[in-house]
């Protein structure tokens, strides 16, 4: 499969071919855990709490999405930037330590989530009832981690190369088998969450496999090599460095789900952390573009920065900008439009119905201003501005979203607080992510250009 050029051709062409498979691929990947709620909540009798149950392990399997950004994420630009300059060699070894860095990572985690799970669950705001099913989910789900680790982390490298088909097959694969064994298991079986944290494990076993395979191959154009699989400390400290403001907005998605599920369950018990897995689940759906337009436009910014192609970095940047507002004030539209249909998507239970309803369209207002903060944010990021990255991963949802969730329903909106905390991140951190982006790396590249 030949790979994409990022030097030539219009910029918005080089992104969409690399933002169209993607965002197919990150759909499939989303089915891993979305298709295991949505049986999950029309398992029958007590469904409501599994699905409560569930929700409670998002922490955990956020913090394991937030090392796969921090090692794996964090090395693709980096990666990008070397072969834009054409030093293959110094890509390859970026590639090889961030390998060993996943690897590692995913064995001290699967180590801690073993013996910590039991207090961990209730500190994250579990109750006895909703413990077990947590626990059933979460004590196969961590089996496998290494695999999520090596598939996810390893995958940027490959649409990093030019190949993002072959990066969309690495997650279409296993979301299949998933989709294949999660009935399978949960009904024919019997064994209602085991069996979706089961099909979950199988299917990412058999994506990783598949990841590894292209990447050791012949076929990429910066192969994995035994001899760049390594703990190199400089490579180490550059991915860490620039990876750290995924690792933040990862981990500070970790730090809102436990501070939410806290909250919910002081003002509003398990009816509404379920509603919050309700609500999560769906901004997973409609984020799934903005992120695929988002990884799309890295590569070819990061390269064309490093080949010093300034111009069509910034047409990088503008279209990435442009688009994803545009989609993401349509995706507002949607929702309030049809609010019952995208929760019905994940419950029928009545109960959670009427009260989630009203929650689900105060969480998605002010969703265009998501476009923003990850226009920035990717920009900066793309360049290599870890620091920027780093302060406005930490400002949206440490310094606001966790602030409100405790202040709003302690002051008086009770669990509609913990709700809009989520807009009102959106817009303030939204503006100034994007408005300091224009006044930092943007404003460097026309003075490079000349035009500053």
């Amino acid at each position: 499969m030949k790979e994409i050029d990022f030097g030539k051709g219009p910029v918005w062409k080089c992104i969409i071919a690399q933002a169209i498979p993607l965002t197919i691929a990150q759909f499939v990947q989303l089915l891993y855990n979305v298709i295991d709620r949505i049986y999950i909540g029309h398992m029958g009798e007590g469904h409501s709490l599994a699905l409560t149950g569930v929700g409670l392990t998002f922490p955990i399997v956020t913090l394991i999405m937030a090392f796969t950004a921090l090692f794996g994420v964090g090395g693709v630009p980096l990666f990008s930037i070397e072969r834009g300059r054409g030093n293959a060699e110094k890509a390859g070894r970026i590639l090889g330590v961030s390998f060993s860095l996943l690897l590692a990572a995913s064995f001290i985690l699967i180590i801690f989530g073993y013996l910590f799970h039991k207090p961990i669950l209730f500190a994250f705001g579990a109750s006895e009832e909703s413990y077990v099913y947590a626990a059933r989910y979460l004590r196969i789900y961590l089996a496998g981690t290494t695999f999520s680790m090596l598939a996810t982390g390893l995958n940027g490298y490959i649409n990093a190369q030019g190949f993002p088909r072959i990066g969309m097959l690495s997650t279409v694969i296993g979301a299949v088998i998933n989709i294949v064994l999660d009935p399978l298991f949960i009904f024919a079986f019997g064994m209602g969450v085991r069996g979706a944290a089961l099909a979950t494990v199988i299917s990412q076993f058999i994506s990783a496999l598949w990841v590894i395979r292209f990447i050791t191959g012949d076929k990429a154009v910066v192969p994995l090599k035994a001899k760049n699989i390594s703990f190199d400390r400089k490579i180490i400290a550059d991915i860490t460095k620039l990876g750290m403001s995924n690792f933040i907005m990862q981990g500070t998605n970790c730090a809102v789900q436990i501070v939410c599920n806290r909250t919910l369950q002081i003002y509003g018990g398990d009816l509404y952390v379920g509603i919050m897995t309700v609500a999560n689940s769906v901004r997973e759906i409609f984020m799934l573009p903005i992120t695929g337009i988002i990884g799309g436009a890295q590569p070819v910014i990061s390269y064309n920065y490093g080949a010093k192609s300034y111009k069509r970095a910034r047409e990088g940047i503008n279209f990435n900008t442009v688009l994803g507002a545009v989609y993401t004030t349509l995706a507002w539209l949607l929702v309030i439009a049809v609010p019952h249909f995208w929760f019905r998507m994940f419950s029928d239970d009545a109960m959670m119905l009427d009260a989630g309803i009203g929650a689900l369209k105060v969480y998605f207002f002010g969703f265009v201003f998501m476009a923003f903060q990850f226009a920035g944010q990717s920009t900066f990021q793309a360049l290599g501005d870890a620091g920027h990255a780093i302060f406005f991963s930490l400002l949206r949802k440490a310094f606001i979203v966790v602030p409100l969730t405790l202040i709003l329903p302690y002051i008086g909106f009770g669990v509609d607080g913990v709700f809009l905390a989520e807009p009102i991140s959106n817009v303030i951190g939204g503006i100034a992510s994007y408005t300091t982006m224009r006044f930092t790396v943007y404003k460097l590249l026309l003075k490079e250009e000349g035009m500053g």
